[in-house]
């Protein structure tokens, strides 16, 4: 079992595998980190609409300058929110920004799918939100111990509910259900994985950089659920 201040990075797989004991301070830490990593999502959903249903933000983002735009303000932004992260009012300000600029950014992919199967915008929500529910749900309900294999147990059974109910909408059959359960598998053990990283962090000490980093987590974890739903369904689904 590790101790909460232990300041080692720990493997991979014992991020995967172990226990942490956070302490006071570091359930209280976590608890934030959530939190702040939930209003991030909320400002990227905000951020997603806009972009998918602009096509001058889309049409801007898919060329050159605007994906130089799109890397030099998905890193310079989070920069910014390490910089502040313990003042509350200009971290949180940040994080916003951060998930505001990411669902800005994504507008070319989130058009490209509006345009081609809104639907399944739709479905990578759904497996997203039911993996983000389900370790978050782990994680606020934990007192003072945070076991990975159980975050990993409680974000499995999650993603698999949200499968079934994915398909009770969009009837994805046996093969669609399948590929759903393996993206929020990959969803489960990424954000399990970046929670781990959080409570073994030199800067445990705030609840911006966890919330940043398990921000980013979702974020790969949506845009590669899109992408694969697009590639293998996209083509049959036109409006």
């Amino acid at each position: 079992m590790n101790n909460y201040g232990y300041r080692t990075q720990p493997s991979t797989w014992d991020k995967l595998s172990s226990t942490t004991a956070l302490g006071a301070h570091g359930a209280v830490v976590i608890k934030q980190t959530y939190v702040l990593f939930a209003v991030s999502v909320f400002c990227a959903l905000a951020g997603g609409y806009i972009g998918a249903t602009s096509e001058t933000l889309a049409h801007f983002f898919s060329g050159w300058l605007g994906w130089i735009a799109a890397l030099v303000l998905l890193n310079v932004v989070p920069m910014i929110a390490m910089a502040v992260r313990h003042n509350p009012v200009l971290g949180v300000t940040a994080l916003v920004a951060d998930g505001f600029v990411a669902g800005i950014a994504m507008s070319p992919l989130l058009w490209l799918a509006n345009s081609m199967a809104p639907g399944l915008i739709f479905a990578a929500l759904m497996i997203t939100a039911f993996v983000f529910l389900g370790v978050s749900a782990y994680v606020m309900t934990s007192s003072r111990v945070f076991s990975a294999p159980k975050g990993l147990m409680v974000g499995m059974f999650f993603a698999i509910i949200g499968a079934m109910v994915l398909n009770g909408f969009m009837h994805l059959g046996i093969v669609g259900i399948f590929i759903s359960v393996l993206v929020g598998a990959f969803g489960v053990f990424s954000l399990v994985f970046s929670t781990s990283s959080v409570l073994s962090s030199p800067d445990a000490d705030s609840p911006i950089p966890g919330a940043l980093m398990l921000f980013a987590g979702v974020f790969n974890v949506f845009v590669a659920t899109l992408s694969i739903l697009l590639s293998l369904f996209g083509g049959g689904r036109r409006n």
